[in-house]
């Protein structure tokens, strides 16, 4: 277990946001996350439990106590005639996980292919890409209590998951800290190519029927080509929520704007790109100090270098109020603002 004062967050954020944190507590299997809950006191508060910091934004210092997992391994615990059930440590890297199971015929991860962040995020976020989502294969969370030191298990259907939303994002917030997700997977590969230009991607390879190996490369591809390396330029991807609209909202956007792009949830509800809106407003490419809009895809906001938490907020703030402005719609940021 690592026990350090006044770290350095700087390797755990991909915006790149030199800050530090008060105390930092990691802990390599569940014995340590147990010592870890009982070891807290008050002096700790505020907690940060954190992953691989894809999905977050420091806007200073942190005053409280940072909490990241180190548990590794990937095995599997039950392998039956139509799936297999992996259990796979907190701390382990979603891309990771994606690569092995493509790599031993197991299926139902690949549209999550290069999602940055580590495995404990996966089912706190509810990760998802390209028309798939991480709870369609979540089979169940072990955690450890804060409050007690006691091990829980938590199966899907507790967690209560929506698009990307969860109880650990909500009411149980702050509550546990994860130490293994078990995934469900199949043996049967059955390609989600409808969603995003996909389907255009492989044929653009001559690809007609894709093997799970070649879907897997073409949306690295296409990940690569939209969004930037956090090394070169910090970025936490995709930093907006796609908002979902009644269909009365839909027909009327659609009248006004008949090339705009969506995706119908259900019969009520539609799901406008809020990339698509923030590039309507003409902030693609734009920059607010060294605060900007990457310009390959305005969803992801990025760090032009030196920028401060504050100067990501600032920039954030601009974008909702220009896109409630045309659309008269709110758009939420889908990254955890600190």
């Amino acid at each position: 277990m690592r026990d350090l004062c006044n770290y350095s967050l700087l390797q755990h954020n991909t915006f790149g946001i030199d800050a530090t944190c008060r105390r930092f507590l990691e802990y390599s299997s569940v014995e340590e996350a147990q010592s870890i809950a009982r070891m807290l006191t008050a002096n700790d508060e505020p907690l940060l439990v954190i992953g691989g910091g894809s999905n977050l934004l420091l806007t200073g210092d942190f005053e409280g106590t940072v909490i990241h997992s180190a548990i590794k391994g990937i095995t599997v615990t039950d392998n039956g005639d139509e799936g297999v059930l992996l259990r796979v440590g907190s701390g382990e890297t979603w891309d990771d996980v994606v690569d092995y199971c493509v790599n031993n015929g197991l299926y139902g991860a690949e549209n999550l292919s290069l999602i940055p962040g580590e495995v404990g995020a996966s089912a706190v976020q509810n990760i998802g890409a390209y028309g798939v989502e991480v709870k369609d294969i979540i089979s169940k969370v072990e955690v450890v209590e804060l409050s007690s030191g006691k091990t829980v298990s938590l199966l899907n259907a507790d967690c209560n998951y929506s698009y990307r939303q969860s109880r650990f994002k909500n009411e149980w917030k702050g509550r546990y800290i994860v130490t293994y997700v078990t995934y469900r997977l199949s043996k049967t590969f059955e390609p989600h190519i409808e969603y995003g230009n996909i389907r255009d991607e492989l044929q653009r390879h001559g690809i007609a029927t894709p093997t799970a190996a070649e879907l897997r490369q073409v949306i690295i591809d296409i990940r690569n080509k939209k969004l930037p390396d956090p090394k070169v330029e910090g970025n936490a991807g995709s930093f907006f929520m796609n908002p979902v609209v009644s269909r009365e909202k839909y027909e009327q956007l659609i009248s006004q704007y008949p090339q705009m792009p969506h995706y119908i949830i259900d019969d009520n509800h539609v799901k406008i790109p809020a990339g698509w809106m923030i590039d309507q407003c003409g902030w693609k490419g734009r920059s607010l100090g060294k605060a900007g809009v990457h310009d390959k895809q305005a969803l992801v906001l990025v760090n032009r270098g030196g920028a401060t938490g504050a100067d990501i907020v600032r920039l954030c703030d601009v974008i909702r109020k220009d896109v409630y402005d045309k659309f008269a719609i709110e758009i939420s940021p889908e990254v955890n603002i600190r």
